[in-house]
């Protein structure tokens, strides 16, 4: 088969539409549909539904996007793979991780990541779904659990709790929770139960709701159970490491926490020797220990 047509059916497939397809590829309308009409021909088969709106694939069409979609991931890794065989550190680097962690820890560090490494080029994507690391939707994951994907190395980061925290002001406003029994008089801010999250948290939720709690605010991230407790709201259920970052909340209730939660880091196993995979992985773990060194003088001085 004819790459080049393979390519332009690919481009078409993906856009929609000849006129998309064609700005991307800096082809005519024209060219374009003379080659998906010629590669149809040459398959004996209709690739494309053909309406006022667009484009919309064949079940046969389906099929051959299917592969033409396997043939570019495997194109993208070959590429960043002769890209990484050079000495420098450049390029884009696919980080995925859970809006959480990525807004509340590793954003707020990435300056000094581009200090070292200004050619490096980060696309952070953020979210609870787990990106298929093998099909290249991403280059590097930080999870909340082992991934449980094929053909990954997997290096085990750091330990995460869930804990309780406010602010100063709210508790001088409505005192400072002693025991468990005491939640009924305060508003609760946690991550909704429904909403996708690591078990630990959602367990020590719905345990912290059967102390007939009367008011909540629930959220569908960390970042934001984070800005209602800055700004006084009420009791926040967080990953204990806000911490450092965010001093001025003070834990209340010490003795309730979650299980341990384990923070990983993984990439597939063809880009073991990826020198932007290494600079990130190194990057990482040199601040997650100076991390636990500030945690632990922290916890010296209180």
């Amino acid at each position: 088969m004819d790459w080049d047509k393979l390519r332009i059916f690919h481009a078409v497939a993906d856009a929609g539409s000849l006129t998309h397809a064609g700005d991307t590829l800096h082809l005519s309308q024209s060219a374009v549909s003379r080659q998906v009409r010629a590669l149809e021909e040459s398959l004996n088969t209709i690739l494309f539904h053909r309406h006022a709106r667009g484009l919309i694939l064949t079940e046969q069409g389906e099929l051959l996007f299917d592969a033409t979609s396997a043939m570019v991931k495997r194109l993208d890794t070959a590429a960043a793979r002769i890209r990484d065989s050079e000495e420098e550190v450049f390029g884009e680097l696919k980080v995925t991780t859970t809006t959480g962690f990525g807004t509340l820890w590793l954003a707020p560090r990435l300056p000094k990541f581009y200090e070292k490494y200004p050619d490096l080029n980060i696309d952070l994507m953020l979210e609870e779904r787990v990106l298929d690391l093998p099909m290249r939707e991403a280059d590097v994951a930080i999870r909340m659990k082992e991934p449980s994907q094929a053909d990954l190395i997997r290096k085990r980061l750091m330990s995460v709790r869930m804990r309780l925290y406010a602010s100063p002001t709210y508790l001088e406003q409505r005192g400072e929770p002693k025991e468990m029994s005491d939640l009924c008089g305060h508003r609760l801010v946690s991550q909704n139960t429904r909403s996708a999250q690591v078990g630990a948290g959602m367990k020590l939720v719905q345990e912290l709701l059967t102390h007939n709690v009367r008011s909540t605010l629930l959220v569908n991230n960390y970042f934001g159970v984070l800005q209602a407790v800055l700004h006084d709201v009420g009791v926040g259920v967080l990953p204990d490491y806000i911490i450092e970052d965010f001093p001025s909340v003070v834990r209340v209730l010490p003795n309730v926490e979650s299980v341990e939660v384990p923070v990983f880091l993984a990439y597939p196993e063809e880009l073991r020797h990826s020198k932007r995979i290494a600079a990130f992985r190194d990057f990482v773990q040199d601040e997650i220990f100076a991390h636990r060194k500030q945690l632990r003088a922290m916890g010296q001085q209180l």
